[in-house]
């Protein structure tokens, strides 16, 4: 493997879209030239990007022989800016069907972290025949949890972070995020804060869009017995953003599932545990 193949700035593209109502620009990273795609959507955090949400997972699906794609959603990373009135959920299902079209990938794996599980299982339920497995951590459908209050605690330092970008809300966020901060450096809290601070419109768009709809990621419980993709669900434990709850929801619904759960781990399975997570989703998607 080149150094170019774990190069961000090497493999980053951007595209035009147009998909439905959409017609913007969405930013991605290409890697790798197998015969079969791994689609990877990040979560919602503030400063966030497939890049940074999954650089300690690219290796091993590379050397595997997969191709991977880490598209940023509209309103995050390089990706245009956009305010959403309706469903995150959709809106990003609707973006990724886009750049599948511009990249003529007609069949994908697809593995979504937080929003971008509800983003996966939004895509699923509208384009089935489009998905081959799906790999959901943290997030797969909204609605409210009955074991834990709601909105969560991850979740309001998150919405705070939005409306105040400094390092002391970050770092907050952050300790709440994963189980054990002492793995978060300065560096890391640096880099995210700049990567927030040289895209206000996002920090200002996704608070403007809370305002017109507060409930960006709808429920989408009913309907999950409609995905016939095979599904591996992984969580957190000790996650204080997303209840473990949901993901018990989620392979209630979802008939062909299986649930890892990962003691000692917060929101962030895939950089918390990224050697082991590598290996189960390595070994999920090639059996």
């Amino acid at each position: 493997m080149t150094s170019i193949s774990l190069s961000e700035a090497g493999s980053s593209r951007l595209d035009r879209i147009r998909e439905g109502e959409l017609d913007l620009q969405v930013h991605y990273n290409d890697l790798g030239e197998g015969a079969e795609t791994v689609v990877m959507l990040h979560g919602s955090g503030p400063g966030a990007s497939g890049w940074a949400n999954f650089s300690r997972n690219l290796e091993p699906l590379l050397a595997a022989g997969y191709r991977v794609v880490l598209m940023d959603c509209p309103g995050w990373g390089k990706s245009d800016p956009i305010v959403c009135r309706g469903s995150r959920s959709d809106l990003n299902a609707t973006a990724l069907k886009g750049l599948l079209d511009v990249l003529g990938l007609e069949r994908v794996h697809i593995l979504g972290n937080s929003m971008g599980g509800h983003s996966a299982v939004a895509f699923t339920l509208s384009y089935p025949e489009r998905v081959g497995k799906l790999v959901l951590m943290g997030g797969g459908t909204g609605g409210a949890s009955p074991f834990v209050p709601m909105p969560t605690e991850g979740i309001k330092l998150l919405n705070g972070l939005y409306r105040e970008p400094t390092i002391d809300n970050l770092k907050k966020m952050m300790n709440v995020f994963v189980y054990d901060p002492s793995d978060l450096t300065e560096e890391l809290f640096q880099t995210r804060l700049d990567n927030m601070l040289s895209r206000r419109d996002h920090l200002d768009n996704f608070v403007a869009s809370l305002a017109a709809n507060p409930k960006q990621f709808p429920d989408f419980s009913a309907r999950l017995a409609e995905i016939k993709a095979k599904t591996l669900v992984i969580w957190g434990r000790n996650d204080r953003f997303v209840p473990m709850d949901v993901g018990l929801r989620l392979i209630a619904g979802i008939a062909n599932s299986e649930l890892h759960v990962f003691n000692n781990c917060g929101h962030w399975a895939q950089w918390e545990h990224a050697d082991t997570f590598n290996r189960l989703v390595l070994d999920f998607l090639q059996h």
